[in-house]
């Protein structure tokens, strides 16, 4: 008899991916995954620890999952178990066991394949049970297969944790230190995705450019090396990749971008910032102009390439020509798109501690202004496509009937009017209009070539 499982994801797509591998260690359990919690058998808050408020949330989140928890326990319809994963989790879970004794069972990120320990446990008794161990065995080697198809375009994780230590940063103290998934474990799990129907792959890390994982040959790879590896299964028609850090864009990959047709020409590259004194503060360990340079070594391997990148504005200190600093490379790289926000302090970061904690004011006219730049650059690369001819990958349908939504090589949300049977198919799309956050085509026919020079398409033949 199968028991419903709901699972609510904040954050990053590796808590995307490590939502639906939860689903697949409990599947053996008999737990389904439901789209509601109201009686629900099993419900999984599965945290994120960067986002302003983090730890709000998830106690709001809480305060509804005890009242479903009561009325299921009231209507004599079983126990429904309340969990708490993912980064607060790991990072808050004492407090989350005193806040909440309702709360059955609390794990971090790297305890998820030992949920039926954790379950059987929860079962046989009252109150909480504890995981926020950094086990010696990597997860990894325990998940079972994936137990359902993960769909058109898919996220596999390669590589996990983080040794940078920016200082405005928790992942380092709730993932733990970097971990590099074999190569031959890699390669596995992307055959099973593209044998399920998965036509797009993301790869997966706080640092996945960081990824060297031991290959089937016995030799240490790259993630270039990977890459290349995974062009070579048939069917996967494209492969993408976040989060990348600056410090580990190796020649090999950045070769790879010029060399494999099926590496998007799209890459999120966060720089946080453009002071040099700023980006010191932080522990970035990398300058302005290293990241510049890095840009067009990139460019020129690949002039198509769109850049996304991540921004803090107002960190302890910043000054105003630190900011203008930042403004300035914002219009000398260009971006694709981007994410901006306001610095907040984490418990347990070093910045938390600094002195020079800016107003709430002054950061929030320095956002405003960054992204008032960086939408402006966002909507002139979005605009620039229409009249052109791209290849989109259909992966869902839309809201509207007889609407089709996909990705551009460039990430680019596309929505046209399309049969159904389109979907999970490339399907060249002449784009009619652009949106500040997508662009709109309709269904056509010929090629698509990139430009031979910038992040401009060219008009194919159609």
């Amino acid at each position: 008899m199968s028991k419903k499982l709901f699972i609510k994801t904040w954050g990053c797509q590796m808590n995307v991916y490590d939502s639906a591998r939860m689903a697949d260690v409990l599947a053996p359990l008999g737990y389904r995954p439901v789209d509601e919690p109201d009686g629900a058998d099993m419900v999984i808050l599965n945290t994120c620890h960067i986002r302003e408020k983090a730890s709000e949330k998830v106690f709001s989140e809480l305060g509804r999952m005890r009242q479903l928890k009561d009325v299921k326990a009231e209507a004599g319809d079983g126990r429904m178990i309340v969990a708490v994963a993912g980064c607060v989790a790991q990072a808050e879970g004492e407090e989350i066991v005193a806040r909440a004794p309702f709360v059955d069972m609390v794990f971090g990120p790297q305890t998820y394949h030992t949920l039926p320990e954790m379950v059987a446990k929860a079962s046989r008794k009252a109150g909480s049970v504890l995981n926020t161990d950094f086990p010696v065995e990597s997860k990894f080697d325990f998940l079972p297969d994936e137990s359902a198809s993960q769909g058109v375009s898919a996220f596999l994780a390669v590589q996990e944790g983080c040794d940078k230590f920016c200082t405005f940063c928790v992942v380092p103290y709730t993932r733990g230190a970097e971990f590099s998934r074999p190569g031959t474990q890699i390669l596995a799990e992307a055959r099973r995705l593209v044998a399920g129907g998965t036509r797009e792959i993301n790869l997966l890390g706080q640092n996945v450019n960081a990824w060297h994982g031991e290959g089937p040959d016995g030799t240490s790879w790259g993630l270039g090396r990977l890459v290349r590896e995974l062009a070579e299964i048939d069917g996967l028609e494209r492969i993408r990749y976040t989060t990348s850090h600056p410090r580990d864009m190796e020649d090999d990959l950045i070769r790879a971008h010029a060399e494999v047709p099926q590496l998007m020409p799209y890459l999120h590259l966060p720089v946080q910032a453009g002071s040099d004194r700023v980006l010191a503060a932080m522990n970035r360990k990398h300058t302005a102009d290293d990241y510049r340079r890095i840009v067009e070594r990139l460019r020129a391997a690949k002039p198509d390439l769109a850049l996304s990148g991540d921004f803090i504005v107002g960190f302890p200190g910043e000054s105003d020509a630190d900011f203008a600093a930042t403004l300035r490379l914002v219009t000398d790289v260009g971006y694709a798109q981007a994410y901006s926000f306001k610095y907040s302090a984490r418990p347990g970061t070093p910045a938390a501690l600094e002195h020079g904690q800016l107003p709430e004011d002054v950061k929030d006219a320095r956002l405003a202004a960054l992204q008032q730049l960086l939408n402006a650059q966002q909507q002139a690369f979005n605009q620039s496509f229409v009249g052109c001819t791209v290849p989109v990958l259909f992966d869902r349908v839309g809201k509207r009937a007889g609407q089709l939504l996909g990705k551009s090589p460039y990430l680019q949300s596309v929505h046209a009017d399309a049969n159904e049977r389109l979907l999970g198919r490339i399907v060249a799309v002449r784009i009619d209009a652009a949106h500040p956050n997508s662009l709109a085509g309709s269904v056509a026919t010929g090629e698509y070539r990139s430009s031979a020079t910038g992040t401009q398409p060219v008009e194919a033949t159609v």
